[in-house]
């Protein structure tokens, strides 16, 4: 075991995040079906589907052609039906509700099963099997320390995991993106998202340990644990180096 850093190999860092990604994305799937159950979001869809339904049937028209090219098929008159219909359809007070809701209820569902599926995966896991290790990361071989090689506490596995990777890295740049393809937040929603990017990329090939946003935050690394001295403490760290130095000065001559 070597006292300096033994940073992990970034395949290995790389093989990690491709599992541990596949595993979270599987936990928010099914977070997500849970929370839409106990949140009766299909109940708000099939009420807004009777909503179009009951539409279509009083104007005698498909709805979601509008736009289409079908749409720009029809004559005059039949766009003024639909044209009339739409703007009822917008107007409707319950069809404003349902849409909110479902907007609203995405939103709650999405944000919960992402903070949900971090806290289990990246952050209890790892407090579990200890030195920072999802299971990616145990399967692999590698582990997370402070950068002066004491173990993780929990408060930075916490800023490490759920203020940096499940915050900034995941939540972010999902609603950046969302938004700007809602035509939402226009051109800043965009910046937020290529920011992220663009800020995950520098920090990898500039820091010299390769660190990601997550890691800088937590000034946390990756290493290689089969190499790699961890010390519970900093004083058992301290304590170490004093027995080198004190073992070192018993080797010399005076």
């Amino acid at each position: 075991m070597i006292l300096d850093l033994q940073k992990a190999d970034s395949w290995k860092r790389i093989s990690a995040g491709i599992f541990d990604f596949i595993m979270t994305a599987i936990i928010v799937l099914f977070v997500g079906m849970g929370i839409s159950a106990i949140l009766n979001y299909d109940g708000y869809v099939a009420d807004l589907g009777e909503c179009y339904e009951r539409y279509e049937k009083e104007y005698g028209i498909d709805i979601d052609i509008i736009g289409t090219e079908e749409y720009d098929k029809l004559s005059d008159e039949q766009k003024q039906k639909y044209t009339e219909a739409d703007e009822k359809f917008s107007k409707d007070e319950q069809v404003i509700y349902l849409r909110e809701m479902l907007i609203n209820l995405s939103i709650i569902i999405l944000v919960l099963s992402i903070v949900f599926a971090f806290l289990i995966w990246e952050f209890i896991i790892p407090l579990i099997l200890k030195n920072g290790q999802t299971l990616g990361k145990k399967i692999f071989g590698i582990a997370v320390i402070r950068y002066d090689c004491v173990r993780v506490s929990p408060v930075l596995m916490f800023a490490r995991s759920i203020l940096g990777k499940c915050t900034v890295e995941t939540l972010v740049p999902v609603f950046a993106f969302a938004m700007f393809m809602l035509q939402i937040g226009g051109i800043f929603s965009l910046i937020a998202f290529a920011g992220v990017l663009i800020t995950q990329i520098a920090f990898f090939f500039i820091t010299r340990e390769r660190t990601l946003i997550h890691d800088v935050m937590a000034q946390t690394v990756v290493v290689d644990i089969s190499s790699q001295m961890i010390f519970d403490t900093p004083e058992a760290l301290l304590e170490y180096k004093q027995k080198l130095q004190a073992e070192k000065a018993a080797k010399s001559d005076y």
